[in-house]
C-alpha cells in the first residue's frame, strides 16, 4: 500500500494545486515512517519569491514540524528533479531519500553537479513520469 507511487500521487496532487494557481506545477511531500509530515508546492509568484520552490517549503514544513534541521530518517517525494538550490538544501537537511518523478534537463541538479546531494542520501527516480510530465508540458503549453 505504502509504495513509491502511492505517495508521489500526493506529490501529484501538490502539482496540480500549483498548476491551479499559475504556479509551474511542481509537489513535493516528506514522509517519515509512512507518515506525511510535509506537504507543499510551488508558491514563487504567491510570495514572489524565487526561493520557494515545493522542496524548499516542504523541508522547512517537516523540520518545524519534527523540530530538527536533520531529515535523515525521511523521504522527499517530488514530481521533479530537484534544482541545485533545492539539492543544496536537501543536501543540509541530510534527507535520508529523494524519490523523484521525472529528469530536469536544463535545471535539474544532476545535469549540473554529481556532488549536490549528500552521499548518504538515496535516489530514486522515474516514478509516475508520465504523469509528471503531462502536467508540466500543459502548463508551458498555456505559456506559449
Amino acid at each position: 500500500m505504502f509504495t513509491s507511487e502511492y505517495f508521489m500521487k500526493i506529490a501529484l496532487k501538490e502539482a496540480e494545486k500549483a498548476y491551479k494557481l499559475n504556479e509551474v506545477p511542481i509537489g513535493a511531500i516528506i514522509v517519515c515512517n509512512n507518515q506525511i509530515i510535509a506537504k507543499a508546492h510551488n508558491q514563487t509568484e504567491l510570495l514572489n519569491d524565487v526561493t520557494a520552490h515545493a522542496e524548499i517549503l516542504a523541508i522547512t514544513a517537516a523540520q518545524e514540524y519534527l523540530q530538527t534541521k536533520i531529515l535523515n530518517k525521511c523521504t522527499l517525494y517530488v514530481t521533479l528533479e530537484p534544482c541545485l538550490m533545492c539539492a543544496g538544501a536537501l543536501y543540509w537537511s541530510r534527507i535520508g531519500k529523494i524519490v523523484f518523478a521525472a529528469f530536469d534537463y536544463k535545471r535539474g541538479y544532476s545535469t549540473l553537479s554529481t556532488k549536490a546531494l549528500h552521499n548518504k542520501t538515496e535516489i530514486e527516480s522515474g516514478v509516475l513520469q508520465e504523469e509528471a510530465l503531462f502536467l508540466m508540458k500543459e502548463f508551458f503549453k498555456s505559456k506559449r
